[in-house]
């Protein structure tokens, strides 16, 4: 007689168990490397696709567009033709062609949704919307383009990498801002040279605008990313 081995009824439960244990304590962990490395991919995404159309429209205008040439409110006109298809949200929030969550759109008291950006430490849920209210468009990937273009010589264009619709919405962590410098190169704020060099991206501040300065850090820091607050 041949005799049959097998897992009893505990047995399996036991098993289980251990697999969901060590599930639960893995899986937060995946979850969190996945989400780091979409960020960090996003804000690579978000340089290139806007130092390129600046490219492109200095290429075709025939001159470098800087920010002592471009007037006033005029950039997005500049250089949204030149990424695929975009959505013209016109100057953003409520002001936009289309109310709703892919522009921003607008709370039921009329206020521009981007108000409930938070700053980098997270510690403030209404951000400064002075330097993103100079005309918005959101890409095909859902990326939105928000400029600052007033009649001060300043150019700032930030992206949120991942639309006003995906979490965290948080300046430093899915929203970054470049700075258009009067030669024309685009550089990521908080690189020395661009207004906010070593300011305003701090874990503890609690001021509207913190967070502006962190672009350059996340670009070059390998650790930004992993240790953000």
């Amino acid at each position: 007689m041949v005799k049959k081995f097998g897992f009893t009824l505990a047995e399996v439960l036991i098993t289980l168990g251990i697999i969901g244990v060590i599930a639960a304590l893995t899986l937060p962990s995946l979850i969190q490397k996945k989400q780091t490395k979409e960020l960090e991919t996003g804000l690579k995404v978000a340089y290139s696709l806007i130092n390129q159309a600046i490219i492109n429209a200095n290429n075709d205008a025939g001159e470098t567009l800087t920010s002592k040439n471009v007037e006033y409110r005029q950039f997005k006109s500049l250089i949204m033709p030149y990424f695929d298809n975009p959505t013209d949200c016109s100057w953003g929030g409520n002001k936009g062609v289309t109310n709703s969550i892919i522009c921003g759109g607008a709370d039921d008291r009329g206020n521009e949704v981007n108000i409930n950006y938070k700053n980098f430490s997270k510690k403030s849920q209404r951000i400064s919307t002075h330097y993103i209210d100079d005309g918005q468009f959101v890409l095909k990937n859902g990326m939105l383009i928000m400029i600052e273009n007033e009649k001060t010589p300043t150019v700032y264009l930030t992206a949120d990498i991942n639309g006003a619709s995906k979490k965290p919405n948080a300046w430093g962590h899915d929203v970054f801002t470049f700075q258009l410098m009067d030669n024309g190169k685009l550089l990521p704020m908080g690189q020395k040279g661009t207004d906010f060099y070593n300011k305003e991206c701090s874990e503890t501040s609690t001021g509207n605008i913190n967070g502006i300065g962190c672009t350059y850090k996340a670009l070059t820091d390998p650790n930004y990313f992993k240790n953000l607050p």
